[in-house]
């Protein structure tokens, strides 16, 4: 397993970043453009086993990831998910005196070995860079949002 991890501090509290993924339309506000997430056979939900599904559109393929929510808890969630990828996105809100430190840990698998070569030539930093802009954007909405 590889694992990716970022953190960022956020000047909202974890209930204000929760939003960020609880609500759907928001998190596509944060989320990179080129990927979508939907529900699978239900609303949109972040409850323990509820199920979505990611698409990455690059160009020429659509690749998916099918997700269902392992962990909950106030401030915790944790997608695992399989596809394309195997792996957790974990997200975790840990407050503190200034706010809340927001801590991202990608942890995957490649199963594919020419995916895998494929990830690592082209797409392993461009994927740490997008987990740094994600938490800035994530950052910001929960800043614009926090009363």
């Amino acid at each position: 397993m590889e694992v990716f991890e970022q953190s960022i501090q956020v000047r909202a509290s974890a209930t204000c970043i929760e939003q960020c993924f609880t609500d759907l339309p928001t998190m596509h506000r944060w989320l990179n453009p080129m990927l979508r997430c939907e529900p699978v056979g239900q609303e949109w939900s972040t409850a323990l086993e509820s199920r979505s599904r990611f698409w990455l559109r690059i160009p020429l393929v659509n690749l998916v990831l099918n997700n269902q929510v392992v962990e909950r808890e106030p401030g915790l969630i944790v997608w695992q998910f399989s596809g394309f990828f195997r792996g957790r996105d974990r997200w975790e809100c840990v407050p503190n005196e200034t706010g809340t430190q927001l801590i991202n840990r990608f942890q995957f698998d490649i199963p594919n070995p020419m995916i895998r070569w494929g990830f690592h030539l082209f797409a392993a930093r461009l994927t740490k860079k997008d987990m740094q802009a994600q938490l800035r954007r994530i950052k910001a909405i929960a800043e614009s949002i926090q009363p």
